[in-house]
């Protein structure tokens, strides 16, 4: 699937529910989901920096396509971080950085986060987009 086919099926998804309290309980259950980072990588080095909570990220390339782990030490920090990774997981290094990612503001989720909260997606964000740059230079100067 593409970006923007996950980011239309999470609208979806969040669009069943009509109260926010309904969407914080789907966001801590989609935690459950999250692909966990190997505990060896539970490095200062792979620990978002900006967060509210501990947040461990860790991104490889495989084939040519990203594969992210996270994990979380707040059950909606890893709600949100499972939502980035369902979007970004097996996607080129290149689609990754040029995700828009409408759908965050399409379901509300900046609104109805925290500013500390709010400024911990957006460094998740950041440092996802960064891994792609550094696969993207990669892939790159193997050609």
């Amino acid at each position: 699937m593409t970006i923007q086919e996950i980011e239309q099926q999470i609208i979806e998804e969040f669009s069943m529910f009509e109260d926010w309290m309904d969407k914080y309980n789907y966001l801590i259950e989609l935690g459950d989901e999250c692909p966990v980072i190997d505990t060896k990588d539970k490095t200062d080095s792979n620990l978002i920096k900006g967060c509210q909570s501990k947040v461990w990220v860790s991104a490889k390339l495989n084939n040519g396509l990203m594969d992210i782990k996270a994990d979380s030490d707040a059950v909606i920090t890893k709600g949100i971080i499972t939502l980035l990774l369902k979007v970004f997981n097996n996607q080129t290094p290149q689609d990754v950085q040029n995700a828009d990612l409408t759908f965050i503001d399409t379901i509300g989720l900046t609104q109805h986060l925290s500013p500390t909260r709010s400024n911990g997606l957006l460094a998740m964000i950041k440092q996802i987009k960064l891994y792609a740059m550094a696969f993207s230079i990669q892939q790159n100067a193997e050609i």
